[in-house]
């Protein structure tokens, strides 16, 4: 059995380490695969991509996952979507500013994404959103752009409202889709201490934030 583990620098395994952002060898699809080692026959193939959006997971579908004939496709991604260019809202901090990828885009993407593993014979399973620390999110791009994106943050509540409104909709989505998906969100704001869980950038996951995410995987999974 294979299973393809597809989506974003989360998938990749990016966490921010003293400073600067390094990929983790002890990354989710390596703690999953850590799991399921007393079963020889599964193989976890991690196809994250740093910076990865759904409209970028949609172009790469055929080569990255298709391609590859898994059994099962693991999918995560929607936190570059619900992003905003943080250098555009730091110059005009005044302006309406829209995510990366709108709302209606990255749900449009993810069904197109499911319907085409679907089709490939392939069964597909979504992840919700990690969450993220919004103080020390803020407290980063903030160090990196300015302290002008305050101001409109202030205004519209900023990533943490769209990453919420974000990972609502797809929870709607998988509703709609019956499609199988496990709450990684809920499982690592359960786990313990954000701080210990998420690196310093607010976002990307600690080592023992990734063991969580593998684990509730390994544990919600029916093989």
């Amino acid at each position: 059995m294979k299973i393809v583990c597809f989506g974003d620098s989360i998938t990749r395994g990016v966490s921010f380490v003293k400073g600067r952002l390094r990929i983790l060898k002890d990354n989710y699809p390596a703690f999953l695969q850590g799991f399921l080692d007393n079963n020889s026959n599964i193989e976890v193939v991690n196809k994250g991509v740093f910076n990865d959006n759904s409209t970028l997971l949609l172009n790469r579908v055929e080569k990255d996952v298709i391609s590859e004939h898994p059994d099962l496709v693991i999918i995560c991604v929607g936190g570059n979507d619900c992003n905003f260019h943080w250098d555009e809202v730091a110059k005009n901090p005044e302006a309406d500013h829209v995510p990366i990828v709108p709302i209606q885009t990255y749900l449009q993407n993810m069904k197109g994404i499911v319907e085409k593993i679907k089709a490939s014979g392939i069964k597909p399973l979504l992840l919700t959103l990690p969450p993220l620390d919004p103080v020390r999110y803020y407290r980063a791009i903030a160090g990196q752009y300015g302290k002008s994106i305050s101001h409109w943050i202030s205004y519209v509540g900023g990533i943490e409202h769209w990453h919420g409104l974000y990972n609502r909709s797809l929870s709607l989505l998988i509703e709609q889709l019956e499609v199988l998906s496990i709450d990684v969100r809920t499982a690592i704001k359960k786990a313990g201490d954000l701080k210990d869980l998420i690196s310093d950038d607010g976002i990307h996951l600690t080592r023992e934030g990734y063991f969580v995410m593998g684990k509730k995987i390994y544990e919600e999974l029916e093989i």
